[in-house]
């Protein structure tokens, strides 16, 4: 059976540099996507033109900045992490061998061969974060198990964290003394009936 071998991270995006090569519908959603779940992402959009939505989303996040310009190798100076979804495939393969030849990680979008990450399903309820991926082989069940998720996860569970991290403040002992008695608290999460 194949197995998903992907490592999920959480990136701090609002320290880190990101470039999205395409002002289209698909640099939307991939900015669209990076906003919900990191408001502050650092972000330069590059495209000759923008669709009227990407304008409004950088009117409103100043660590949003636009370039009217075509894609150029020096744009990829000081970068960490490159998304390229324009609608000319020679591009976005230009830039993903410039990417890799700077040791960026990138992302061609609808291009996994082209692909050192995805951007997967995301559920967020306060400092709670689940990333969901289905290996780019199924966005739309990982669309209906983020749904699902949302559903499940009580909207307090924030409250919950908040308070576990005041009361692991509290603890004296070896980090094996605090695994236990965090280990007992949390352990009715598990054994819900």
């Amino acid at each position: 059976m194949e197995q998903n071998e992907l490592y999920p991270i959480f990136l701090k995006l609002h320290n880190l540099n990101v470039l999205i090569v395409g002002g289209g519908n698909v640099g939307l959603e991939k900015l669209s996507f990076l906003l919900k779940s990191s408001p502050n992402a650092n972000v330069e959009v590059v495209a000759p033109d923008f669709h009227l939505e990407i304008k409004v989303l950088a009117e409103n996040h100043p660590s949003i900045k636009l370039t009217e310009a075509k894609f150029k190798k020096k744009m990829l100076k000081k970068r960490h992490m490159v998304i390229a979804c324009t609608d000319d495939l020679e591009v976005n393969k230009r830039v993903y061998d410039l990417a890799r030849k700077r040791y960026l990680i990138c992302n061609i979008a609808d291009t996994p061969d082209l692909c050192d990450y995805y951007l997967g399903g995301i559920v967020t309820k306060g400092n709670v974060k689940i990333a969901i991926s289905t290996n780019g082989k199924s966005p739309t069940t990982a669309k209906r198990l983020r749904e699902f998720f949302e559903e499940v996860i009580p909207e307090d569970i924030n409250s919950m964290v908040e308070n576990l991290n005041e009361y692991r403040k509290t603890l004296k002992g070896d980090f094996e003394d605090k695994v236990k008695k965090m280990n007992e608290i949390t352990a009715s999460l598990r054994n819900r009936e």
